[in-house]
Formats: structure tokens, sequence, C-alpha cells
């Protein structure tokens, strides 16, 4: 017997969606086209984050009460309007095809394959070893309340105001808070990285009894925010703005407004929620390539602790493109 299907219309697209009824988050009945129907309600704010990056899926095939699976690889079967990109994984010694959104009918379609989430690199398929976007993650330690992080942003807000740069913060979808600026493609991942931890120890000169740079987990106090700048690796991927995350109450990671921070709870952005946000406001990142910042000060900044002595813990520890 075949499996139940109905088909999406999306653009000039027609996704065919089985098992739409299947319940992917069981806590809140949400089915499999539920999220469908999510995705297509954000549509140009998922797009314009994935917009020709490479992309890793979150594949849950049974929904959150059955595995999940990270992929790389594109899911065999799709329809050939489905744009990849080719990347060389030093640590296999082998090529992976990653998905590459260009339209929302592509999200669709990897939603039908079973994705929840979307990782996508922080660079585009032209130039996939030179970042265009640095990202922020804010961490908090198991007992870091959410009030830290709060306080940590506007921290790293006044860094970057100061720096010239703008930066758009969104949920984590889980504990924490990212902030992405864009910036100009230069340079490779390594020294994207390198500008982030620069950046990261001058956010924990102004704050250090609420953040920390250390690299291992074990040496942290747990009641301190990370701020992860090793986010920034090569092939490191963390959830788009407006990805579901795999959670039993289905949070969205959302992009907020700087005047939210102090009042926006995380566990309000779901997958019943967000829809209507982004129908009133639209998409808080829409402008995002707009603001684009040059990481020379942070980088000159890099260079200053180096002379001090400090070094990059977690360099000796990390290959170019592990997770």
């Amino acid at each position: 017997m075949a499996s139940p299907a109905t088909e999406i219309e999306v653009d000039n697209r027609v996704v065919r969606v089985t098992n739409p009824d299947r319940v992917y988050f069981p806590e809140i009945g949400a089915t499999k086209l539920d999220v469908v129907e999510y995705y297509r309600a954000v549509g140009p704010g998922i797009v314009n984050a994935l917009w020709e990056r490479p992309c890793m899926l979150h594949r849950f095939p049974k929904g959150l009460a059955g595995e999940k699976v990270h992929q790389k690889r594109l899911p065999a079967g799709a329809p050939d309007w489905v744009e990849t990109v080719q990347l060389y994984f030093p640590r296999w010694g082998r090529t992976a095809d990653e998905l590459c959104v260009t339209e929302l009918g592509a999200v669709l379609w990897a939603v039908q394959m079973s994705t929840v989430e979307f990782h996508p690199w922080n660079s585009r398929r032209g130039q996939t070893e030179q970042p265009d976007e640095w990202r922020i993650d804010l961490d908090p330690g198991p007992d870091s309340p959410y009030a830290s992080v709060r306080k940590v942003a506007h921290v790293a807000r006044e860094v970057l105001d100061e720096l010239g740069a703008v930066g758009y913060p969104k949920t984590s979808g889980s504990k924490g808070l990212h902030i992405y600026v864009r910036i100009r493609p230069d340079g490779d991942h390594k020294v994207v990285r390198r500008a982030a931890l620069a950046f990261a120890r001058e956010v924990e000169r102004r704050a250090p009894d609420l953040v920390t740079t250390t690299w291992w987990k074990k040496d942290r106090d747990p009641a301190n925010v990370f701020v992860d700048y090793n986010q920034n690796a090569r092939d490191h991927t963390i959830a788009a703005a407006y990805s579901l995350r795999g959670l039993p109450d289905a949070r969205v990671s959302t992009p907020i407004r700087w005047d939210e921070i102090d009042d926006a709870d995380p566990r309000d952005f779901t997958i019943r929620t967000v829809p209507k946000r982004f129908a009133d406001i639209g998409d808080l990142h829409e402008d995002i390539d707009d603001h684009v910042f040059d990481i020379a000060p942070l980088l000159e900044w890099a260079d200053r602790d180096e002379a001090e002595g400090r070094a990059d813990e977690a360099e000796a520890d990390q290959a170019e493109d592990a997770h």
C-alpha cells in the first residue's frame, strides 16, 4: 500500500510530502505537515538565512521519538532543481555534495526528507573557504541563568558598537543566544576564528564574572557564559535563523531586536508562535548584507593578545574540519 501523501505548491515547484500526518513533536502534536507549513510561513527568512550556504541537515526520520541523523550529503532522490555544493573534508579524504538553498522549494523538499533543523556554514558556495559571516555564540554553562546570557549580550553589543559593527541577534532555539555580523570574505576560517577569539576575550575582560573563553569545559566555571569562538572554525555549524530545533516544544532559533533582549524568552518562540510574529514584523535579519564589517581591528587585538602570551587553547585540540 502506498504511503499517504500530499502535494505542496511553492513558487513554480511541487513538493510531494509523504506521511504528512506523522507526528514529529509528540509533546505538542505537531506533524510533518506542520513542519512543512511552518517553513512555508517563514519562507523568505529561512531562505535568506541559508542562501547559497553549504548546509548540514539534522533529520528525524521517525520524528523526535526516533533517531536523529546528522547528514552532510544531500539525501538520495533529490529533484534536479535542488542545488548543491561540493566540499572537501581533509579528515575523511573525500568530498560531499551538501544542500545549497537558493529557493524555498529546496527547504520544503529537505523537510520531506525528514529534516527538522538546518545548520549552514558561515561561508557561501562561491567562496566556501572564505567566511562572510562572523558568529558570536553565547553558550551558558549548566549553572548559568538566561539572565546572564542577556547581560553578556549587552556587553557584546557595546563592543560591537565601539568597533562600528552591526550585530544581528537571535535566540539559539535552546539555552543561548547568537549574534551574527556580516563580514568581508577576505580571510579563511582560521583567520575569522582568530578574530572571533580576540572579540570573545575583550567581552571577557569587560565582564570577567560572567564570561569565560576557557576552551576546556572541565576548567570553566559552570556559572559562566562561554563565548564560543570555535563556532567560526571550518565545517562548524549552528542552527540557522528560523530553523526549528529538535526539542519537545518545537522551539525556533528566532531573530530578535536588541530592545527585546531583556524580555524575550527563548521558550516563547515555537512552531506555533513564530509564523504570526514573522507575518507581523517580517525578517529582522533581512538587511544583514547591507552592513559589512572589516575584521582588521579584531586581528590587531589578536596580535596584541598573542604578544602578551595568550595562546589559543583550542588550536592544538581541533582538526580544521572537526566537529
